[in-house]
């Protein structure tokens, strides 16, 4: 599981936006990925809903219970000991799953794709969050200037893609049209890139060649990027790999079926 060193500090947690979200919805799965931090800091709300959207955005309906393993590891069964109150963390953690599913319907993408769907879950960093947390002695000035909108959601959605590499695979042999994803996936994980990096560069130079783009411009860019993933994906399913049919035995070997009879006086008769 990969994520970042550290939590959100307390005290810009209140920054947090939610769009086509309701308020009950979003403060409880605040509070489970409270919870779940308090054991394993990577794993706070931003990272948490980066890595959901990466299972609603696949070719397949990820289950929550297939990926609460790869995504929390041990933490959640030390954060929620209680039977009562494990079943309400992952009823609450489905419900944002369910959310971003519906958010990301493909029919619906594709009625109206000039629409942001995709409600990110994402801590708003500026020049006076990072001030308040050097202040608060949460961070030096130089962590502070690392600390970017959509980063950690960025680093949850490509976590996911590493746990589920069969339903993300870097080369599904459609040629252009991997391309197409690789360009779409590389969208996203530009928010992970801090603006000086060689990476960022030549990817801002892409789209924005007179001057590096604004945090919410690469934010959008991702969601978008996010919901043309997910309607790719329904016109190109990973192929299944072929199935290698047994050799039939020959006429006089002995039947498959463990009679003891040989194959052509038995099963091999019907074929005769």
């Amino acid at each position: 599981m990969s994520g970042p060193a550290e939590p959100i500090p307390e005290a810009a947690a209140s920054a947090l936006e939610a769009l086509q979200a309701s308020h009950p919805e979003i403060e409880a799965f605040d509070e489970v990925c409270r919870q779940l931090g308090g054991f394993e800091p990577a794993l706070h709300t931003e990272w948490i809903d980066g890595y959901l959207t990466a299972l609603a955005a696949s070719w397949r309906r990820i289950p929550l219970e297939e990926a609460l393993g790869p995504m929390t590891g041990d933490a959640f069964e030390r954060a929620f000991a209680d039977p009562a109150d494990a079943q309400r963390a992952r009823g609450t953690l489905q419900v944002r799953l369910d959310t971003l599913w519906q958010q990301l319907d493909p029919q619906a993408l594709i009625d109206d794709p000039d629409r942001l769907h995709l409600g990110p879950l994402m801590q708003v960093w500026d020049d006076e969050t990072r001030r308040q947390v050097v202040e608060e002695g949460a961070a030096t000035p130089e962590e502070a200037a690392t600390l970017l909108t959509g980063a950690d959601w960025g680093h949850g959605f490509l976590a996911a893609t590493e746990d589920f590499a069969a339903d993300w695979p870097a080369d599904a042999g459609r040629g252009d049209d991997d391309t197409l994803r690789a360009q779409l996936l590389e969208t996203v994980t530009a928010l992970t890139w801090h603006p000086s990096d060689d990476a960022f560069q030549r990817f801002a130079r892409q789209g924005w060649p007179d001057a590096d783009p604004s945090r919410d411009e690469l934010v959008d860019e991702a969601g978008f990027a996010v919901q043309d993933l997910r309607v790719w994906w329904m016109d190109h399913p990973p192929r299944q790999a072929p199935r290698r049919a047994a050799p039939e035995p020959g006429r006089n070997d002995p039947c498959p079926c463990g009679s003891g009879r040989k194959y052509k006086r038995c099963h091999g008769a019907a074929l005769s």
